[in-house]
């Protein structure tokens, strides 16, 4: 039977309208998750030299241990942000002979494909084949093979689980945070050290390899809870919302992101079928030759980050700060008709959390190439990345909510001054110099890492934190919308 849903699915991906624009969508996040695949192998093979040059005088394995539970901490969180819940038109075959058990095994099973699995493989499974091998041995190397495959697929079942169980109350999704941060911010202030378990946890599985089978069993039981929810939840309206939605986008790849994706996928065709915002996009581009003006070698290598940590934030925050400063306003010649709209102001919003989100990522992979001066600025421009996308796109919205000014978007770019107001100058003060900020007393104590490492932190706070500034935004949004209407009518 599993081989008849994956036909169908097939045939319904090849017989669709909008088939050339999935092949292409396919095809450009194939080269990109190749991209980050062939970064995964290098991490992997060349782990031994990277700890030795960051840590020198501690035994690899020992870092390697106390990193693992690290890693799926941090791969639980973006999973929350990105991972998609598998679907299928179920409707269609429960009038027919076919067990819900059958078609729940189908759904979980199909979630097993998915980049997020596929990573730890390429990070993890050379070091251990390489150094772990050498002083476990093979029992000590599938001990440790079990004990990744078990956590990636706990995790994966993990999130889905949490997610379905959102649908209905959102109070598990929070908790869901909530542990996160707390665990983050337990280990930031030295409660716990995550570190210190992992290699306790792990050192273990080396020594008694039996301890590697708890992991598999915590992914089985979580698979568990996710195949008794479903099929005690499958007539539900919730598990087809997306065979309910529009498909009639150019870029099929945004409906994997529901009502958001539909609002981001307009908007999309806004920016390129319009001069101004067109303009604005191909800027954010021109910009990635920025870099040459601040990254000196002698800056380079003496790790003086403070000075170049501006073009960083810069470069790969580009489209949220020349796209961002116009938020709303880009819409402001149909503002009224989306306020008269059955439009879910939260969809709004994260539709355009995910127009920056996909801008920047573009922004900061095409911008790899300045890995070739020296590995230290790929070090640089993630930590800005992630600065960025939870810090960058906050202040970009909420900030929005107080322009009032009407845009032209047929008018070109060039000398352009329309729109512009004290609120894009404002913009650029916490959005530019706040990281500088954080960085100066780490650059004073010659701390540089320790600097980027806490600008990275305070993004992944506001990553983890998303939904909740989601809900300030639109709050802000729900008071500031007529003011911002009337002056769109001027």
């Amino acid at each position: 039977m599993l081989s008849t849903f994956l036909s169908h699915q097939w045939k319904s991906f090849w017989r669709s309208r909008n088939k050339a624009g999935s092949i292409a969508a396919q095809i450009v996040l194939g080269f990109f998750m190749l991209y980050f695949l062939v970064v995964a192998i290098g991490i992997g093979f060349w782990m031994t030299t990277l700890i030795d040059k960051f840590m020198p005088g501690i035994n690899p394995a020992v870092v390697f241990n106390g990193l693992i539970l690290y890693y799926f901490l941090l791969d639980l969180a973006v999973r929350i942000q990105m991972q998609d819940l598998p679907t299928l038109s179920v409707v269609p075959y429960l009038h027919l002979k076919i067990s819900r058990k059958t078609i729940v095994n189908f759904l979980n099973l199909k979630s097993l494909v998915s980049f997020f699995n596929i990573l730890p493989i390429f990070i993890f499974f050379p070091f251990i084949f390489i150094n772990i091998s050498a002083s476990a041995g093979t029992v000590g190397v599938l001990a440790y093979l079990v004990s990744i495959i078990g956590l990636t697929v706990f995790n994966n079942f993990l999130v889905l689980y949490i997610k379905r169980k959102a649908i209905n109350n959102v109070a598990v999704f929070a908790a869901g945070i909530v542990v996160i941060l707390g665990l983050a911010a337990s280990d930031y202030y030295g409660f716990i050290s995550i570190r210190d378990f992992s290699n306790l946890v792990f050192q273990n599985v080396a020594v008694y390899p039996i301890l590697a089978l708890i992991f598999p069993v915590a992914a089985f039981a979580v698979y568990y809870m996710n195949a008794k929810f479903l099929e005690s939840n499958l007539y539900t309206e919730e598990l087809s919302t997306k065979d309910d939605k529009k498909v009639s986008t150019d870029y099929p790849f945004l409906n994997n992101f529901g009502k958001a994706g539909e609002l981001a996928a307009l908007e999309l065709k806004l920016i390129l079928r319009h001069k101004r915002s067109r303009s604005s996009v191909i800027m954010g581009f021109l910009f990635l030759c920025y870099g040459f003006f601040f990254y000196r070698m002698p800056l380079i290598a003496g790790n003086e980050f403070g000075k170049m940590l501006f073009a960083a934030v810069f470069m790969t925050g580009i489209t949220i700060s020349v796209y961002g400063q116009f938020m709303y306003a880009w819409q402001s010649s149909h503002f009224d008709g989306l306020l008269s709209n059955k439009i879910n102001y939260k969809d709004f919003i994260k539709a355009k959390f995910l127009l920056f989100t996909i801008s920047s990522t573009l922004i900061t992979v095409l911008s790899s190439f300045y890995g070739f001066m020296s590995y230290k600025l790929l070090i640089l421009h993630a930590a800005a990345y992630i600065y960025n996308l939870g810090v960058g796109t906050v202040v970009v919205l909420y900030f929005a909510n107080f322009n009032y000014k009407r845009l032209d978007i047929t008018a070109s770019a060039s000398f352009n001054w329309q729109g512009v107001g004290a609120t894009q100058w404002l913009l650029g003060l916490p959005l530019l110099l706040l990281p500088m900020i954080i960085y100066v007393p780490f650059g004073i104590l010659n701390l540089p890492y320790w600097g980027l490492a806490t600008i990275a932190f305070l993004g992944l706070v506001g990553l983890l934190m998303r939904n909740f500034w989601v809900d300030v935004i639109v709050r802000k949004f729900e008071k500031q919308r007529y003011k911002i209407a009337e002056g769109f009518r001027e």
